[in-house]
């Protein structure tokens, strides 16, 4: 009977297997032959990879399947990345799979895409962290091999395009030792020599030839670079984790070149159009500048002393003119109105009564005008329209007064 300490549980043993397989066996690619495929209505599927000898039980995740490019099913080569789980409750072992692709696709294509979402997941990727390009670069770094066609087409380019100083650090592009070399590249231009733009990159090649650029440790190094870099690999159609990563992308060396610097003569081009529209607003600035001097000096010579002089002369000469207007047309109304009272007044004087055959008596220069004032054998002195004589006053007749 062994001891009872060397005497373990099921779920010990499950569980020791468990955590043996799991802390051992990194993740993994597997390529086999799907069999019994099932998509469950959570989403999960479930299946079986099998070649000619086993069969290895897998579970693909719904948060890992979205991203499937194809649709799979049972019969179908494939290349799965994952990693061995154990179940410990069934006391079995499964593949979780984290990407599927197919077989023919390659075990490159399957390390890129594995990457390309650890990173994507991780932010590397987002354009919150990508560093603008200076519109105006003094100095440009460029990383890449010394005797290949991409530093010469680079050269080629800025200095037709706008000559500035091109540094280069020479590294190999191709193979196991590209990664660590363009890495101290890119290092060394930001701690030893500084540059306004990094360019890093090769001409076009084969996945394989390539592949330096998905390494994840460059990734990381041109994230963290305090210098604005373009990624310039391949063609048009080749994609590396280095241009996800990088603050611009550019399809091949040439256009790298293109994005870094101006065109001097657009810029050319462009301050010409700028100075003749500064000419034309100086002129159009000054014009009306003029023309505010000129009302301001309007302005004061209407508040100069001997323009409010003369002003003033004006309108006293006009209110003269205009008094002496109102006082002659008041004066001949006057003497108007005068001769027609004078007219009046001659027609009332008694002088004219008398040269009608009236005449006056008057006694002591003053007017008798009636009889009671009369005494007999009293001179008076009788006025006619053409002289004046003495009368005595012989009888005296009163008239009867008429009746009512």
């Amino acid at each position: 009977m062994p001891a009872k300490e060397n005497i373990f549980t099921v779920s010990e043993v499950n569980r020791h297997i468990k955590n043996v397989i799991e802390s051992n066996i990194p993740n993994l690619f597997v390529e086999g032959e799907i069999a019994n495929f099932t998509r469950h209505g959570s989403g999960h599927i479930y299946f079986s990879l099998k070649d000619e000898k086993c069969t290895l039980r897998c579970v693909f995740f719904k948060n890992y399947n979205l991203y499937l490019t194809f649709l799979p099913k049972t019969g179908d080569k494939v290349i799965c990345a994952g990693k061995i789980s154990v179940f410990e409750k069934g006391g079995s072992y499964q593949l979780n799979v984290s990407r599927m692709l197919p077989s023919g696709v390659g075990e490159l294509q399957l390390k890129f895409e594995e990457l390309k979402a650890k990173l994507s997941e991780e932010g590397l990727f987002d354009e919150e962290h990508k560093k603008p390009i200076p519109k105006f670069p003094e100095s440009i770094g460029v990383v890449t091999s010394a005797t290949g066609a991409a530093v010469q087409d680079i050269q080629n380019v800025i200095s037709r395009r706008y000559p500035v100083n091109i540094y280069l650090y020479p590294a190999t592009v191709q193979g196991e030792k590209a990664p660590q070399e363009i890495i101290e590249g890119i290092n060394y231009f930001n701690k030893y020599h500084p540059v306004d733009v990094l360019i890093i990159g090769r001409g076009g090649g084969s996945q394989e030839d390539l592949f330096c650029f998905n390494d994840e440790e460059l990734a990381r190094t041109i994230f963290a670079s305090e210098i604005p870099v373009i990624s310039a690999v391949g063609h048009q159609i080749d994609f590396t984790i280095s241009d996800f990563v990088a603050d611009l992308r550019a399809p091949t060396p040439s256009a790298a070149a293109e994005l870094a610097v101006p065109d001097r003569i657009e810029l050319l081009n462009n301050i010409d159009s700028l100075a003749n529209s500064m000419k034309l607003q100086t002129q159009q600035f000054f014009f009306s500048k003029k023309l505010e001097i000129r009302e301001l000096e309007n302005s004061i010579n209407s508040y100069h002393p001997q323009n409010i002089l003369q002003n003033l002369k004006q309108h006293l000469n006009e209110a003269s003119l205009k008094l002496t207007y109102i006082l002659s047309n008041l004066i001949k109304d006057r003497r108007n109105k005068l001769a027609i009272v004078a007219n009046e007044l001659k027609e009332l004087s008694p002088y004219e009564a008398l040269k009608r055959g009236y005449s006056l008596i008057r006694k002591d220069r003053k007017i008798i005008n009636s009889i009671s004032k009369l005494i007999e054998n009293e001179k008076l002195e009788l006025v006619l329209s053409d002289g004046k004589c003495t009368t005595k006053i012989l009888k005296i007749e009163k008239r009867e007064k008429e009746k009512k």
